[in-house]
């Protein structure tokens, strides 16, 4: 009650948790960071024109606070209350304290471990937790998320550590779902992004997924979706389908060595379909560059998932690149 008193506080509700958090001071700072909760995860009835600018606002506040831009004191201290209903009772079933500043970069590494290439002129930063949820759904709303994940994705924002499996588990099933089907787009930007961010965080102390195209990264996974992506380019670019992606798309990334040498044949006939020599060079060079890292004994047999994850953002990192080298 003390602490309660001693500054404001606010709420939201995920799934049947209602979290309740507020800062022990009425700092500008620890206004600020109420308010950019709610952006954040996405808790507002308001029509936003753009919703990114409140998204890039977000990350404003807690930069300025983490980067002492924004004064804070080692006193300014900031909570978070977990209840769920329990009968006739309520549970405490989360608690946190910690300080404003400290709080600034859990929330800040959620951003970098989510940031990943886009380069469409509306290109969305897919930081809030409602995107997140939409984009592992069969219908994209937040509300057929299994009901534990909500709660669990947003502790791992929280607190900083690993993404929930189940998260990630459930993005490559939507991805695989999808990837037949030529109305969908399953290889999505917010996908992406769920997929580097659980990588990262679970492999925390080895190699980690760059924003944008890794040429250096030799894991297999990632370099069969890299030349996946370029034999998907080629097909494109030649007969304006992508039927390589509809059909082989989900064997190639996880059991590569039952399929690549049928879609490289396949590729090599719509190579000769290129009209332009140049784009012919370019490609073989980029898929020499590609196959030249793959051991002697051939492509991998099977795929773990972790490393169909990486497939799928090898595939889109140079589907990407392609893009930004057209712009450029």
């Amino acid at each position: 009650n003390a602490m309660l008193q001693k500054g404001s506080h606010n709420k939201f509700g995920v799934g049947n948790r209602t979290f309740v958090f507020w800062a022990s001071s009425n700092t500008d700072a620890a206004e600020q960071t109420e308010e950019s909760l709610f952006d954040l995860l996405g808790f507002t009835d308001e029509e936003q024109d753009d919703p990114n600018a409140k998204i890039n606002q977000v990350r404003k506040v807690f930069t300025s606070i983490y980067s002492g831009t924004l004064k804070t004191s080692l006193d300014d201290r900031f909570y978070i209350l977990g209840l769920a209903p329990n009968s006739a009772r309520i549970a405490v079933v989360y608690w946190s304290e910690c300080s404003l500043k400290e709080f600034a970069g859990k929330i800040l590494r959620h951003f970098d471990d989510m940031e990943i290439i886009d380069t469409r002129k509306d290109g969305k930063p897919y930081m809030g937790i409602k995107d997140m949820l939409a984009a592992i759904t069969l219908n994209g709303k937040q509300s057929e998320a299994t009901p534990n994940l909500p709660e669990a994705v947003v502790k791992s924002i929280f607190q900083g550590t690993p993404y929930p499996f189940t998260l990630f588990s459930a993005c490559i099933r939507r991805i695989r779902a999808e990837s037949g089907n030529k109305d969908k787009n399953a290889i999505r930007i917010a996908r992406m992004a769920i997929i580097k961010a659980y990588l990262n965080r679970i492999n925390d102390n080895n190699k980690k997924i760059d924003t944008m195209l890794d040429k250096s990264n030799t894991n297999q996974g990632y370099l069969c979706g890299r030349l996946f992506a370029v034999l998907d380019k080629i097909q494109e670019d030649a007969n304006r389908i992508s039927s390589i992606r509809e059909r082989y798309m989900n064997a190639a990334s996880a059991t590569p060595a039952s399929v690549f040498a049928t879609i490289l044949n396949l590729s090599s006939h719509h190579m000769e379909k290129l009209a332009n020599e140049s784009r012919r060079i370019f490609y073989e060079k980029i898929k020499q560059e590609i196959i030249d890292k793959i051991p002697a004994t051939g492509f991998p047999a099977h795929l773990d998932l972790q490393d169909q994850g990486r497939f799928f953002i090898g595939y889109y990192h140079q589907r990407q690149d392609f893009f930004t080298k057209k712009e450029d």
